[in-house]
């Protein structure tokens, strides 16, 4: 699973040389502390995660660096170097006591950052950080729980007392500094895997019970290629909170605690009672869950096949059942679904723009991207990746 002519993925060693050039000009001083966390591409089972249901992962090449030193002024400094709309790419504030805690504010990147602070269970002091990241923002690869798992990661070596946590501990504190301060309520996935996950695997969560199953994927003769259409509809907020709401009215008309517990049959037996448009949200959960654990089970089983036919399956259910793509995603998958070697290709993430995922032949890659070029109407941004390792600390 090689880089081929995809957009160069620079490697975590190069990234870290530059956050601490960065870091060196901005504070004065080396930096002696860091960590990183990746993004992520959901092979298959999305909107399924708030559901108490199936998602099944891997983590990118793609990291989100968070660099710096405690410092002993009871200060936080922050800098980022990735562009955020007009907002300022750098803040300040005291150390958090229970007295004076912080508050969801602007920039708005910040309070990812402030969540992670105020959700960290050990003791707190000053540092200067930088963040540095190759995870595109707002492309559906889970930037934010990049930032969100490497800020954890990074307070964990200004406080090693909190260790002794494990990582299941720590990815639902990032989850919840992301529900309190980012407002969005988002389930557990990508803050598991982007802690969690294991080089050359794919993760199966079972985000009830967050028990999780690695699945190798390791063939030399397939590539995962992660297309990120460049565009992003601005409903994701709203329409994300809307879908959630919908996926519990329908829950609660068929008796169950989540759509997890409910079943095609159950569905059917409580059509009358459900407004169309819920009923088809359920639809799409509960096939959904079915479609993750049988995918599962097809790349474990090396069928590859099945697993492609499984995530058409899945893009067409949130085009037309969930409502969350646009005709950019679909134009993507259209497009690569057309070649040879392409086992199977569908939206991922939250929908409404940012990327697509296909599975496809190693050989059949650079045919696959100048097709999409060509049919696609935008400018894509192409990524092969193979699946990488999870948060970690970095030796400055």
């Amino acid at each position: 699973m090689a880089c081929g002519s995809g957009q160069p993925i620079p490697k975590v060693e190069e990234l870290l040389k530059n956050a601490t050039n960065q870091f060196e000009r901005f504070y004065g001083y080396k930096p002696t502390l860091a960590a990183c966390a990746p993004g992520r591409v959901n092979l298959i089972g999305e909107h399924t995660d708030y559901n108490e249901g199936f998602v099944f992962p891997m983590a990118l090449p793609l990291v989100t660096l968070f660099v710096g030193s405690k410092t002993e002024k009871g200060i936080i400094n922050i800098v980022t170097t990735q562009e955020h709309a007009d907002e300022p790419k750098s803040i300040s504030f005291p150390v958090p006591t229970k007295d004076n805690p912080l508050q969801r504010g602007k920039p708005l990147w910040a309070n990812y950052v402030k969540g992670v602070i105020s959700h960290f269970k050990g003791n707190l002091s000053g540092f200067d950080a930088i963040i540095h990241s190759s995870v595109p923002l707002g492309g559906g690869v889970s930037s934010s729980a990049a930032l969100l798992v490497s800020t954890y990661i990074f307070l964990d070596q200004l406080s090693p007392s909190t260790n002794h946590m494990d990582q299941k501990a720590k990815a639902l504190a990032c989850q919840k500094a992301e529900n309190d301060f980012a407002g969005l309520p988002c389930g557990i996935m990508d803050q598991f895997v982007s802690m969690m996950a294991k080089e050359g695997h794919a993760l199966l969560i079972d985000c009830r019970h967050l028990e999780s199953k690695l699945v190798p994927l390791k063939d030399s003769n397939l590539t995962v290629l992660v297309t990120n259409s460049n565009v992003r509809h601005e409903l994701t907020g709203s329409e994300y909170s809307t879908r959630k709401t919908q996926c519990g009215v329908a829950a609660e008309k068929m008796g169950k605690k989540s759509l997890r517990d409910a079943t095609m049959e159950d569905l059917e037996a409580a059509k009358n009672e459900l407004d169309k448009v819920v009923f088809r949200r359920a639809r799409h959960v509960i096939q959904e869950n079915l479609r993750t654990e049988e995918g599962a089970q097809a790349l474990e089983n090396g069928d590859f096949v099945l697993f492609g036919k499984l995530m058409v399956e899945s893009h067409i259910s949130l085009r037309d059942d969930y409502e969350v793509s646009c005709p950019e995603l679909d134009q993507l998958v259209e497009a690569a679904l057309e070649v040879d070697g392409v086992y199977g290709s569908r939206m991922t993430g939250g929908g409404f723009g940012g990327c697509t995922v296909t599975l496809v032949k190693s050989d059949a890659a650079e045919k696959t991207m100048q097709n999409i070029k060509s049919k696609y109407k935008g400018e894509p941004t192409f990524y092969l990746c193979k699946p990488s390792s999870g948060a970690r600390d970095l030796q400055l």
